[in-house]
């Protein structure tokens, strides 16, 4: 999470935005974004020329030509003349990172660049914050992130547009719980800066084959991670521009992020398209019913958003393509037709695997929303829908719960993702328990039978030490993690939300007899009367 240090100098750097005319959260936020990406490029190219010296070699393709060297961050910020830094970056520097897509045909990244502007036109301003994002640590990959969840929480807007981030310790877990591999075709249909997509980029990158090689290496895979694995959907413009600007400086060299308004717009030609979705959309109430897209009024007949975001993620997987998404708590339980709907199509056309609870407090100090991850699977039309649905009681994220987000002790992630990995085997150790408990049934009635007690106990005594062996805690409803079976979540009317299924043990506390209490409650009141008479004596007359 973001240090107290760190907010102070993202909180000057605001400051001096504000003093100078430039107030739009957003437009502030987008002028920083360009000051960062153009130091990126530079810090790159830094890099990539100190490994050639180091190797002896030749720089390839490098970002600056010898004509351009004056327009990197490293040598524009030492200039000591203010208005001839403001010229080399406002018509020089930022040009030169406005065209940078152009010579990729079809870049995603030129397209939103098109119409960007460069707000900063006070010398002194660009000298200041220049100064000012020098002092602020960019080496890794997480403080450019908090850096991002910090501005982005200054968002008037944040709580109504949902333009505020997902926790990153949050979208770490969901691409976990996916696993995504080096060939899919992942989509955040709501994808903001492209949080979900770093994500998912940094956990491929990571993969490695039995022999400790990167999976990335491999022939076509990096064609495929840089060209066609990432794509994401947002309808604000400046949004398009920050996220395409996340991924490419993240090493991801041509995100497919494309200006859609995913409710309002047929999906033809993105439809079946994607292997997996990762997404927190912004719920925001209802659309006008006019407005909503034609395909996912065909799946059900609804304006409230989160519902159609829903249909949404089914329409544009792939048959077998998988999703993890944040969904509104109402979701799980809400009792209106649709509602129950949505959940019927989850359960029984498609694979529901997983429910996971998270605590009201995760999305603090942004907003305070009770919220649930799905995870599920779409399926072909002959195929057989949900069997059991897995479900955790997250309690705690490894940060307090409330605006603060101070780090704590208590984190139920990495039980929340073993279990997860561990619930298939799980499962069928509790099915071989099951079958072990009916045998011994049997065993007990036919030894009762022939009245061989003895062999009776004996029975009990070894079924007892080979359920204890195979059986799990996954049967256990006061577990964090369970398993609930398709026929009791149907006869629930498809209720999906946790308390429905977790029986809850309460502590039995015992209290005294009453005339127990009283008798003390009684020595209590005479030694208040004995006070109040030892001090009206000091009080005197």
């Amino acid at each position: 999470m973001i240090t107290g240090e760190l907010k102070s100098k993202i909180d000057k750097l605001w400051t001096t935005f504000w003093n100078n005319g430039i107030s739009n959260p957003l437009s502030v936020i987008e002028q920083i974004s360009y000051l960062l990406f153009i130091k990126r490029l530079d810090d790159l190219e830094l890099a990539k020329e100190r490994k050639s010296q180091r190797l002896g070699e030749k720089l390839e393709n490098p970002t600056f030509s010898p004509s351009q060297q004056h327009i990197r961050w490293s040598h524009f910020k030492n200039i000591d003349d203010a208005e001839t830094m403001l010229q080399i970056v406002r018509d020089e520097a930022f040009p030169f990172i406005k065209d940078l897509g152009q010579l990729s045909k079809g870049s995603t990244y030129a397209k939103h660049m098109k119409d960007a502007v460069f707000l900063i036109a006070s010398p002194a301003l660009l000298g200041t914050v220049i100064e000012q994002i020098e002092k602020i640590p960019m080496a890794d990959r997480d403080t450019k992130g908090d850096l991002y969840e910090y501005m982005l929480s200054k968002l008037s807007t944040a709580g109504t547009n949902g333009q505020f981030r997902t926790p990153r310790h949050i979208i770490k877990m969901m691409v976990e719980l996916l696993a995504p591999g080096p060939r899919e075709v992942i989509c955040d249909p709501a994808c903001g800066t492209g949080g979900f997509l770093v994500a998912a980029a940094e956990y491929v990158r990571e993969l490695k084959d039995s022999e400790g090689g990167r999976l990335l290496h491999e022939r076509g895979n990096l064609e495929h991670f840089n060209n066609q694995m990432f794509h994401g959907f947002d309808f604000d413009a400046t949004m398009l521009r920050i996220g395409s600007m996340n991924l490419m400086l993240h090493g991801i060299e041509q995100p497919i992020i494309e200006a859609r308004d995913s409710l309002s717009e047929d999906h033809a030609g993105v439809e079946d398209s994607f292997t997996m979705i990762l997404a927190n959309p912004p719920f925001k109430g209802s659309l006008e019913k006019s407005t909503i897209a034609k395909d996912l009024s065909k799946i059900i007949d609804t304006t409230k958003t989160e519902l159609l975001f829903m249909a949404l993620f089914l329409r544009l997987l792939k048959t077998g393509g998988k999703g993890a998404v944040i969904v509104p708590d109402g979701v799980l339980f809400g009792s209106s037709k649709a509602h129950k709907d949505i959940r019927t199509i989850l359960v029984e056309e498609h694979k529901l695997e997983g429910v996971i609870s998270m605590p009201s407090g995760v999305f603090k100090p942004y907003a305070g929303v009770s919220t649930a991850i799905l995870i599920f699977t779409k399926l072909g039309v002959r195929e057989k829908g949900t069997d059991f649905v897995w479900f955790y009681d997250m309690m705690a994220d490894g940060f307090s719960l409330d605006d603060k987000r101070q780090p704590i002790a208590d984190n139920d992630i990495p039980d929340l993702l073993r279990c997860w990995q561990q619930r298939d085997s799980a499962k069928d150790s509790d099915r071989t328990s099951t079958k072990l408990s009916d045998s011994t049934k049997l065993s007990d009635r036919t030894s009762t039978k022939l009245s061989d007690r003895t062999s009776t106990k004996l029975s009990d005594r070894t079924s007892t030490k080979l359920s204890d062996r195979t059986s799990t805690k996954l049967s256990d409803r006061k577990a964090k993690a369970f398993f609930v079976p398709r026929e009791e979540i149907q006869a629930n009317a498809y209720d999906l939300s946790i308390n429905r299924y977790k029986e809850i043990e309460y502590e039995e506390v015992s209290y005294e007899p009453p005339k127990v209490i009283l008798e003390k409650l009684r020595a209590l009141e005479a030694d208040i009367r004995q006070d109040l008479d030892a001090l009206e004596e000091m009080l005197g007359d």
